[in-house]
């Protein structure tokens, strides 16, 4: 069986070579670009001593003062002891009543709201308008504790009502009476935007503000 045989000429062979060595040339000018690139990236990463890492969102965050406390004792049917970097203030509001309240915390933008009544054989109608207050917040709550208040020694008695959740406008409400004459709620409020879970420091610091407050709580007579 005759073989056939392929017959290379000169021109085919250098035609054949020249498209060799354009498609090589292309290859090589779009490797070296392509290693250039990452080459530019990875010195750069690798440039300074530390690793360049995502940083996570950042949270409200400050210093927080050293507790010290000061006596609250004036012409109101009541004294307590609130923190110097505090300020009580009374409350200017059209609607306000006698002996109403601000303590107000500059430096975090906070205010603790400061009711009071007094009480006429209505003393259910406002440990329920304290009660529907807080349970306002179920929407924007996780969860609402109630914590009792008993300070026999000194006729104090009520709730805290501990609230729960990220969005919740007010953290910290409670009541105090002395279940014969006097009645008065707080409410712990931010003049901003809630995001509880990055104020949680700040919430928590408070807190304990106004458990002092009620701790050191007592009624007085005019």
């Amino acid at each position: 069986m005759k073989k056939n045989k392929v017959d290379f000429t000169q021109s085919s062979v250098i035609s054949h070579q020249s498209a060799v060595c354009r498609l090589w040339s292309v290859v090589y000018i779009k490797y070296f670009i392509i290693s250039f690139i990452i080459g530019i990236f990875f010195t750069s990463c690798g440039s300074s001593e530390e690793n360049y890492v995502p940083k996570p969102k950042g949270y409200f965050r400050m210093d927080l003062p050293v507790k010290k406390y000061v006596l609250f004792d004036s012409a109101y049917p009541y004294t307590f002891e609130y923190p110097v970097y505090a300020k009580v203030l009374p409350d200017t509001d059209k609607y306000a009543e006698p002996y109403w309240m601000n303590l107000k915390f500059p430096l975090f933008k906070g205010n603790v709201h400061i009711s009071y009544k007094s009480v006429k054989k209505n003393l259910s109608k406002f440990t329920n308008d304290a009660y529907n207050l807080a349970m306002k917040h179920i929407p924007k709550a996780n969860n609402i504790e109630d914590v009792r208040i008993c300070i026999k020694a000194h006729n104090v008695y009520g709730i805290i009502y501990n609230i729960e959740g990220e969005g919740a406008a007010s953290t910290y409400q409670f009541f105090v009476t002395d279940s014969v004459s006097n009645f008065l709620r707080g409410a712990l409020y931010f003049n901003f935007k809630p995001n509880n879970d990055s104020l949680a420091p700040v919430i928590d610091f408070v807190k304990e503000d106004i458990n002092h407050f009620i701790k050191t709580f007592r009624w007085k007579k005019l």
